[in-house]
């Protein structure tokens, strides 16, 4: 049966907080923006930020009012609290009002839902870029490897500290770390239209994809061998596989065509970090 290997916490979280003092320095930058959500990976990133760097981590709470349940911003801010973190509300409604009325309402749920995470991460740059601060990523392995993040939204982040953690070590993780048991059994949801869960739009539970994405990435077996292992139709094996495929371009920045020997990204590069 594949399973995931089970982690030493502590350990994680010192290689995570130096991995977030290394980014400030180099960057000389002077603190975190996050957008906190009031789900477990915005958690789980805030209170290792704000274990790392206290009172240097700013949270931005950025619901869409009708679409974001009112216990989310109340999470949010609980959590917010009890780190000890500042935070600011910031209904994104009327800026996103703004941009339908300019550009035009559209019939396509998933390009509107989409604009609501690109106005967010307008919104943590702004402040990050008022305050010498990095963005603070929350994107996990599971949803990062199958592309489930909206490009140039949730996805535009300057560093992500729990991004070679699945979804459920992200929980796992979020135990550890004491965050509050309703966020951490909370079900996943970029909550982008109403009624929004994250495991309905995928198709399978996070505990299934997983295991799925850990026998093809860190196991390398074959479709066939990880389907009769979990007792599933191997072409849900071939579909995580597809999805993680075709959503590369997400992954990486924006391909340049090379002319010469030393392109940017394919024949000149420096470690992010």
């Amino acid at each position: 049966m594949i399973e995931l290997p089970k982690l030493n916490y502590q350990d994680i979280v010192k290689q995570i907080s130096n991995f977030l003092l290394y980014a400030l320095e180099n960057s000389k930058a002077e603190g975190f923006v996050v957008g906190v959500s009031g789900g477990i990976d915005s958690a789980v990133s805030a209170t290792l930020a704000a274990k790392t760097v206290g009172s240097n981590v700013k949270a931005y709470i950025l619901p869409e009012l009708g679409i974001t349940p009112e216990e989310d911003i109340e999470d949010a801010k609980a959590l917010c609290s009890k780190l000890g973190i500042n935070y600011r509300i910031i209904p994104i409604n009327e800026i996103k009002e703004a941009y339908l009325s300019s550009l035009g309402k559209i019939e396509n749920k998933k390009a509107i839902g989409n604009l609501s995470a690109r106005i967010r991460m307008s919104i943590l740059y702004y402040f990050a870029n008022s305050n010498n601060s990095l963005v603070l990523g929350t994107g996990d392995k599971s949803e990062i490897l199958i592309g489930y993040f909206t490009k140039y939204g949730d996805g535009g982040v300057d560093i992500l500290p729990i991004a070679d953690l699945y979804k459920t070590q992200v929980r796992e993780l979020g135990k550890f770390l004491g965050v509050d048991e309703r966020i951490v059994n909370k079900k996943s949801s970029p909550r982008l239209w109403a009624g929004h869960e994250a495991e309905v739009e995928i198709g399978i539970s996070y505990e299934i994809l997983d295991k799925i994405l850990f026998g093809l990435v860190e196991l390398e077996l074959s479709e066939e061998a990880i389907a009769k292992e979990l007792f599933i139709d191997v072409n849900i094996v071939k579909e995580i596989k597809e999805r993680v495929k075709r959503n590369e371009h997400k992954r990486r920045g924006p391909i340049a065509c090379q002319i010469g020997l030393k392109a940017i990204g394919s024949g000149y590069k420096l470690p992010a970090l």
